[in-house]
């Protein structure tokens, strides 16, 4: 990594490098909040700074993670990468590490300080060139669940894959270009953000004990224009019209399915969600989750001059007014 790489956590969460984990706990919930995709929509900015947050919070919230943050610096993932479980005994607090132009190279001198000959390097630049094929037959994938990746082996590695939301509902297969090494991953479906796939001995090599270690794959989702996820479940918005929701009405929403007809309750109000079981996300144990409709309330913005005689007309005999609780407000 070089050293313009170096990502300075603390200061992206604007916190010091002694405050507590109550104090970046905090310093997380706001940027989270405040650069949420939800807050920000088509915002890449935001998006950009969000993950930045998440990142930050990822290390510094672990103590581990940051502990080797606070000793190795910009090195501090290498560091975790490059020696084999049983260490070296060697105390690097306060090394400067500045001098080399990257974590091999201060290794292969070290192991040249004790008289260790020079170990064939296992890393690799991974750059990741996908391409989509129709999934088929999803079985299992090296036996692999969603998994978490914490506390792996040290040669374990970890990329990020973007999906679209119809490739992570389906399943889809992905081909990744791994330096000279070309890998088929069949990702099932019912993947969902954060989620972790592992595949088994397609990790960084070990340099000492030549062993490699597992490729976690970490899932990012592409937002979708109409769907959002949460959970188990598939969340939209639909408009309906001020007659629709004051005499019910039968509307149709798309579902992953397909269109399907809902009926809307008279009555119903903005904000309202209605409930379509078995619609939403698929689950690791089969089956699916619900999807759930929330009801938006949209006036017309240009009216036909009939259309405003009878507006007029009704707002004329109207008897209901949904403020009348406010007269007894007081402060």
């Amino acid at each position: 990594m070089a050293t313009t790489d170096f990502k300075d956590y603390y200061a992206i969460l604007g916190v010091s490098k002694t405050a507590s984990p109550e104090e970046i706990k905090q310093a997380f919930r706001k940027l989270a909040r405040k650069f949420h995709p939800d807050v920000n929509p088509n915002n890449k900015q935001a998006e950009a700074r969000f993950k930045e947050v998440n990142e930050a919070y990822e290390v510094l919230s672990d103590p581990d993670k940051r502990k080797k943050y606070d000793q190795f610096g910009q090195y501090w993932k290498q560091a975790g990468e490059g020696f084999p479980s049983g260490g070296v005994g060697v105390d690097m607090g306060g090394f400067d590490f500045s001098q080399y132009g990257n974590f091999d190279e201060f290794i292969n001198e070290l192991l040249g300080r004790f008289g260790g000959s020079t170990p064939r390097s296992g890393r690799q630049s991974y750059s990741y060139r996908t391409s989509t094929s129709a999934p088929s037959g999803f079985g299992g994938f090296n036996d692999f669940g969603f998994q978490d990746a914490g506390g792996g082996a040290i040669q374990d590695s970890e990329a990020a894959i973007a999906l679209t939301f119809s490739e992570a509902f389906h399943g889809v297969q992905k081909r990744f270009s791994l330096g000279n090494e070309t890998l088929d991953v069949r990702i099932p479906a019912g993947a969902k953000p954060g989620t972790r796939l592992r595949v088994r001995g397609k990790g960084q090599v070990n340099p000492m004990t030549q062993q490699r270690g597992d490729l976690y794959l970490k899932i990012e989702l592409q937002p979708h224009p109409f769907f959002q996820i949460e959970g188990d479940n598939l969340v939209c918005e639909v408009a309906i019209t001020p007659d629709e929701a004051a005499l019910g009405a039968s509307i149709d929403v798309p579902t992953p399915d397909g269109t399907v007809d809902v009926k809307l309750p008279a009555g119903v109000r903005s904000g309202q969600s209605l409930r379509l079981r078995g619609k939403g996300w698929p689950l690791a144990k089969g089956g699916r989750g619900d999807q759930l409709v929330k009801v938006a309330i949209v006036p017309p913005k240009e009216l036909s001059q009939q259309e405003r005689e009878y507006y007029e007309k009704i707002r004329a005999i109207r008897t209901y007014n949904p403020r009348s609780h406010l007269q007894q407000v007081r402060l």
